[in-house]
């Protein structure tokens, strides 16, 4: 008895100050009962998710079901304090906890986090820690692409549902758009299910990704997604800015009146965020669904469809039908050529992807129409990288999950083996391109060997008289490891930005040749630098210098070279501002390689001067 008393008040004390016991003081006679108490002290939480009402470059909401101990804390930061509260800077009390759907709902909204940074957390209460997880917050710039999985409609079979889940933590995207009808009946018991395979989503280093949710017509009150995913606004439509002014995206109510607030809401908003790059929507009910089996949604075809035509909206991912469908570019029309009130553009239209297949039950894919592009009906999401100057959209066949390996958290780029990609017409990618071409030359193979180093050889670069430069590298002895090449430019000296995005062939002993054109344009007396950022599957960058061939050649020996004081280890770097922008610092070596990149936002005009930490950085 005396044991057990004893272990009681030791528990107390050591599972709010520490999850980690220390054992030095005990006697030998307990060393083995307080090891097996300490492996069993769990915080007694479940069915974790992360989402946000507000900025994801600097804010994230962390919510998880308490099943039952008191004053639980979330303990946060972005060093790795493994299962130790002490360890953690930061901690936080739930900012809202609501009762619903059989769960006891806590919502942590923790703020001023930085951009594009991993963050560590853990959650304790009376009864233990939880373990290890982590979030990464999204880059707050235009320069960083974005890896995005949208798709819908998870409501009957669970199996289905978890291989997409698991998909989800081996492609580690920035977030998840979900567009509705998570369960089938909105029951308590459904969504206890639901969170329950939603933990497939974390990998199996604790991972979290953000879901951005829609209403569908199973979830049977905007109060449901209120009260389980602390949704910004009780009417479920809002917006978030990703990357600056990379993207905004949309989130549209299909279960209340597409006209009146929504509508006078949604104009507004895209007048007002008329400067982003790119504009998507996701909703729940597609507009023209591809299968017989669903109404027609003509009220958003007129308040929302011409919307988006009107302010550049150029992806809008639907769901509801439960087939899969891609579209060509379309506006709204009811001209000639036109069906079922759209019209294929593809210079100025807007593509709508979906409609669902996350688990729910497949249709027949039976209404195709002029515009439709391909149709099919399997299991499904949809797999988005967004870059400044264009946006890749795969279609991921999800039933072989388990088959698949996982990619790299910090390159989410890289398509990981098993990976099933959606081909029709021998299309695995639909690009949605800004000025921008990409042309492939065939691959002459060789005698296979191995080799130790992939050797990358006439790289050049050149420009005709109109300002079109064509850029061409060739590479041999290429590893099948998922990697890829980006192609950047910089412009004037300042930052590379990535323009093309480019899947290596992977010929073992092979020889490949590759060739793009940068419809640019530009202009005289500007001065222009290309340059090769290759990424290995497991995350390895390298930079190739693009030797310039005529017009416009810039040298980069005319750079000023910067060394950092040997006693602090800041580098200073000073410029100047003419005109009000956005400033980014790359530091390179002497061999261009980018070290570190730092950004400034909203400069004004003006002698400017910062001390930057390159300590961290290899010698």
């Amino acid at each position: 008895m005396m044991i057990f008393d004893l272990k009681y008040l030791l528990r107390k004390k050591a599972n709010r100050d520490s999850c980690l016991m220390n054992y030095l003081h005990l006697r030998y006679t307990f060393l083995f009962i307080f090891l097996f108490l300490y492996q069993s002290t769990d915080a007694a939480l479940s069915k974790l998710r992360c989402m946000w009402r507000e900025d994801p470059a600097t804010t994230m909401v962390i919510a998880w079901h308490q099943e039952s101990g008191t004053d639980p804390l979330l303990h946060y930061d972005y060093h790795n304090g493994g299962n130790d509260p002490a360890s953690y800077t930061y901690h936080q009390t739930a900012d809202r906890v609501v009762k619903a759907k059989g769960m006891n709902n806590h919502f942590v909204r923790l703020k001023n986090l930085k951009p594009n940074t991993l963050y560590y957390f853990i959650i304790s209460d009376s009864e233990g820690c939880s373990q290890r997880y982590s979030f990464k917050t999204t880059p707050d710039n235009s320069y960083e692409p974005l890896s995005i999985v949208a798709g819908g409609d998870s409501r009957n079979y669970r199996k289905a549902r978890r291989n997409a889940n698991k998909l989800v933590a081996k492609l580690h995207p920035h977030c998840v758009l979900f567009g509705g009808d998570m369960t089938g009946g909105d029951t308590a018991k459904e969504w206890l299910e639901w969170f329950d395979d939603w933990q497939y989503t974390i990998d199996d280093q604790g991972h979290m990704t953000p879901i951005v949710v829609t209403r569908g017509n199973h979830e049977y009150s905007n109060k449901t997604l209120v009260d389980l995913f602390d949704v910004p606004n009780d009417k479920l439509y809002y917006a978030l800015s990703f990357g600056g002014d990379l993207l905004r995206v949309y989130t549209l109510n299909s279960l209340i009146a597409s006209g009146g607030n929504q509508r006078k809401w949604l104009e507004k908003d895209l007048q007002a965020h008329s400067h982003m790059l790119w504009r998507f929507a996701q909703y729940h009910f597609a507009i023209r669904p591809h299968t017989r089996a669903k109404r027609e949604q003509n009220g958003q075809l007129k308040n929302w469809a011409t919307l988006f035509y009107d302010y550049g909206v150029k992806l809008v991912m639907e769901s509801d039908a439960h087939v899969v469908k891609l579209t060509h570019p379309l506006r709204p029309s009811r001209g000639q050529g036109s069906d079922e009130g759209f019209i294929r553009d593809d210079l100025n239209g807007t593509t709508y992807i979906g409609e669902g297949c996350w688990g729910a039950p497949l249709r027949r894919n039976n209404d195709d129409k002029v515009w439709t592009k391909a149709s099919g009906s399997f299991n499904q999401f949809k797999l988005l990288f967004v870059t400044m100057d264009g946006v890749e959209v795969r279609t991921i066949k999800t039933d072989n999950a388990d088959m698949v390996s996982s990619n790299s958290l910090h390159n989410p780029f890289i398509l990981p083996k098993g990976l099933d990609v959606w081909a029709p017409n021998g299309e695995p990618v639909l690009y949605i391109r800004k000025n921008t071409k990409v042309l492939a030359t065939h691959t002459q193979h060789s005698t296979p060997q191995v080799y130790k180093q992939m050797l990358l050889r006439d790289n050049v670069v050149w420009c005709d008289d109109n300002g079109l430069c064509t850029i061409q590298w060739r590479t041999e002895h290429e590893y099948d490891d998922g990697a890829t090449f980006e192609v950047q430019r910089s412009v004037n000296r300042q930052a590379f930005t990535t323009f093309a995005l480019v899947e290596a062939r992977a010929s073992i002993g092979g020889i490949n040749n590759y060739r793009i054109e940068d419809n640019r344009q530009w202009k005289a007396g500007e001065e222009w630098c290309y340059r090769l950022k290759h990424v290995s599957g497991n995350g390895n960058t390298i930079y190739y210098k693009l030797e310039n061939e005529g017009t416009g050649t810039t040298e980069w020996s005319d750079y000023k070279k910067l060394h950092p004081n040997p006693e602090t280890g800041l580098v200073k770097v000073k410029y100047k501002v003419k005109e009000a922008s956005d400033v980014a610092i790359s530091l390179l070596d002497d061999e261009q390689v980018e070290l570190k990149k730092s950004f400034y936002k909203n400069k004004k005009t003006g002698n400017y001067s910062h001390s930057i930490d390159v300590s961290a950085l290899p010698k």
